[in-house]
C-alpha cells in the first residue's frame, strides 16, 4: 500500500488521445485507450512537477504500471458533439534547472482553438507559474517567444514543453473527446 503522505513520484510521461463515439462516456474511454491509459484508475491531481522526477517516454512509463492500478495524473480534456466544433486539450510542463525544486504542470481545455496555439498557451502557463516561484523576472505582455528566451537565459528553467491534441466533431452526432495528460508512473 502506498502511503499518500510520503508518495512523491520519480517518473512521469506525457500522452494524448482522441476518441469518437455516439455515447459521450465511450468517446472518453476511446480517447484514454488511444492515450494508452484506459486500463488504469486515474486520479486527477493538481499541477506540481515533483522534485527529482524524470520525464520518460510513454512506452517506458507504462511498463511500471499494472491494469487496475490507481495512477495519479494531470489531465486536460474537452468533449463536444456539436458539428464542426473543434475541441482541444493541452498539458504544459516547466521543469526547473535545480532538480531539488518543484516545477509546474498546467492543463488547458478549449473550443475553437487549434492544437499548436493551445499547447503554447499551456506551456506558457506552466513556465509563468514556475518563473514567479523562482523569482525570474518576466513581462506578461511580451510575446511568448520573448518570454521563453528570457526564461532560458535566466538559467532557472531548464525545460518547458507541451502535449496537446485537437479534433473536430463531425456532422453525424457522435461525441469527440480529446485528452492530454501527464501521468505519474514511478
Amino acid at each position: 500500500m502506498i502511503d499518500s503522505r510520503t508518495f512523491v513520484p520519480t517518473k512521469a510521461f506525457l500522452t494524448k488521445g482522441v476518441g469518437r463515439h455516439k455515447e459521450k462516456l465511450t468517446s472518453f474511454e476511446e480517447a484514454l485507450r488511444e492515450a494508452h491509459v484506459a486500463q488504469y484508475n486515474l486520479v486527477r491531481v493538481s499541477s506540481i512537477w515533483p522534485p527529482h522526477c524524470n520525464l520518460v517516454q510513454r512506452e517506458d512509463g507504462v511498463t511500471n504500471l499494472f491494469p487496475g492500478q490507481v495512477v495519479f495524473a494531470v489531465v486536460a480534456e474537452a468533449q463536444t458533439n456539436e458539428p464542426s466544433r473543434l475541441a482541444t486539450a493541452a498539458i504544459g510542463l516547466a521543469i526547473p534547472a535545480d532538480s531539488s525544486h518543484h516545477g509546474y504542470v498546467s492543463e488547458h481545455h478549449a473550443f475553437g482553438q487549434r492544437r499548436e496555439p493551445a499547447g503554447d498557451y499551456a506551456e506558457d502557463l506552466a513556465a509563468s507559474m514556475l518563473a514567479t516561484v523562482l523569482g525570474v523576472p518576466f513581462d506578461p505582455d511580451q510575446a511568448w517567444d520573448e518570454r521563453k528566451e528570457q526564461w532560458r537565459l535566466s538559467g532557472e528553467i531548464v525545460d518547458s514543453m507541451n502535449m496537446s491534441c485537437s479534433a473536430e466533431a463531425q456532422d453525424d452526432g457522435r461525441w469527440v473527446t480529446v485528452v492530454s495528460a501527464l501521468v505519474f508512473c514511478g
